[in-house]
């Protein structure tokens, strides 16, 4: 294959439809707007969400709910994830160095999913009152 031999897939090319050229090419006149109103006319169209002057749906609806923007530097790992990942000492760039943990994670916090037995010590790790329970159980600590 050469450069100068490249071709489109056949049918992925076709002649663009031209309007407004005369009456005998059956788009002429008009070229296929019909008579009148706004979207007969150059430029005349309306915004996304515009309802012909009716509230728009996403005015009639009420506002709920609250995103927080700081949620995305939180993170959470399992006691299940713990137990796989084997490691005797934690921190949070460990568990980023595992992938368990998003890069931007600034707070990361133990829940108590799955099966903790091996013993691991927490640093700068938060944990819940079940997952704190269950590490210490399994002969860990956690050190905020």
């Amino acid at each position: 294959m050469e450069l100068n031999s490249i071709k489109p897939a056949a049918g992925a090319k076709h002649a663009k439809r031209r309007v407004g050229r005369g009456i005998g090419s059956g788009l002429g006149k008009t070229a296929g707007r019909g008579h009148k109103g706004q979207k007969s006319r150059a430029g005349g169209y309306h915004k996304v969400g515009f309802e012909g002057g009716q509230m728009p749906m996403q005015r009639r609806l009420p506002k709920r709910g609250f995103k927080s923007t700081t949620l995305k530097y939180n993170d959470e790992v399992t006691l299940g994830q713990l137990e796989q990942l084997g490691l005797p000492e934690l921190d949070l760039g460990s568990l980023k160095a595992a992938g368990l943990v998003s890069e931007m994670a600034k707070v990361v916090k133990v829940v108590k999913t799955g099966v903790l037995t091996k013993a691991v010590k927490l640093t700068g790790i938060g944990a819940t009152a079940g997952a704190k329970a269950a590490i210490e159980a399994a002969g860990g600590s956690v050190a905020e």
